[in-house]
């Protein structure tokens, strides 16, 4: 899907102590139990038009993408974790850390492209889409999604949560999503929807922001990989709305808070900033 800009709102401390905590080990109970067991594709391209090889920084002693790997093993509903990527120096950087990357073609043009050439090979029902930039994801967003799709008419999942006033509506590198009354996406955009075209003295409309992980059966997300883009796709730039546009429903799991991909080096200075400020607590 298309690289969407989340908002970071302050998190708890319980989950800054969880989301910061090095030398993770592999989640012993991952799938245990349960049907819903999904595998994580995590797509790490190696260009970065703002910040180059972002996804390789490693201040902290970790590449970036590994990072995402490692809040993902906190998962109890995640089977196997696979790094999607355009480059040897990225499968080589996380040999050390034990993380399952496959190789794929460079040239594929968004990260869904990418994770459904891994799906191919797959044999699983349920897959999630993480994005390699996303550091400090809740393991509980994944979890939710992964719950959603134990329902047999899921074909596809996602998240939002409430808007995070102040920030303003009208910025295109927020997406906003309108839920339908069954919970599912009636639409998605960067411009303000629901428009409000009440008085400035009534009651606002409800506004929700997407966050950018996405859960897909299987044949769903290799069907959405085989469909030309669509007309408002290409005008809003969202992938997502390629899937609506075709007819398949998207429901949308809300969450407590938005979490921020790093998309700039002072993003990911402030990233750093956190990080060695858990580690010394």
């Amino acid at each position: 899907m298309a690289q969407e800009h989340n908002l970071t709102l302050s998190p708890r401390p319980d989950i800054l102590a969880l989301q910061f905590e090095v030398g993770l080990k592999r989640c012993g109970n991952r799938g245990k139990g349960t049907a819903l067991a999904a595998v994580v594709v995590i797509p790490a391209r190696f260009g970065s038009t703002r910040f180059p090889a972002k996804i390789l920084a490693a201040e902290t002693g970790r590449p970036l993408v590994q990072h995402v790997v490692d809040r993902v093993r906190h998962c109890r509903n995640v089977d196997d974790i696979i790094v999607a990527t355009d480059s040897k120096r990225i499968s080589d950087a996380l040999q050390p850390f034990g993380t399952r990357c496959v190789l794929t073609d460079p040239k594929h043009p968004s990260g869904t492209d990418r994770v459904a050439e891994v799906a191919r090979d797959l044999k699983c029902d349920t897959l999630i889409n993480v994005q390699g930039d996303e550091p400090e994801i809740d393991p509980a967003t994944i979890d939710a999604l992964a719950q959603q799709m134990a329902d047999p008419s899921a074909e596809m999942w996602t998240a939002a949560t409430n808007w995070p006033w102040p920030a303003d509506p009208a910025d295109a590198n927020l997406v906003k999503v309108v839920l339908r009354k069954d919970g599912r996406a009636m639409y998605f955009s960067r411009s303000p929807i629901p428009f409000y075209r009440g008085a400035a003295s009534e009651a606002q409309p409800t506004y929700y922001l997407h966050v950018g992980v996405y859960a897909y059966r299987r044949d769903t997300l290799l069907r959405l990989a085989a469909l030309k883009p669509t007309p408002c796709e290409q005008a809003e730039k969202l992938e997502q709305l390629r899937a609506l546009e075709n007819g398949i429903d998207i429901g949308v799991t809300l969450i407590d808070r938005a979490t921020h991909g790093i998309d700039t080096a002072e993003q990911y200075a402030q990233f750093v900033g956190r990080f060695k400020k858990a580690e010394l607590k």
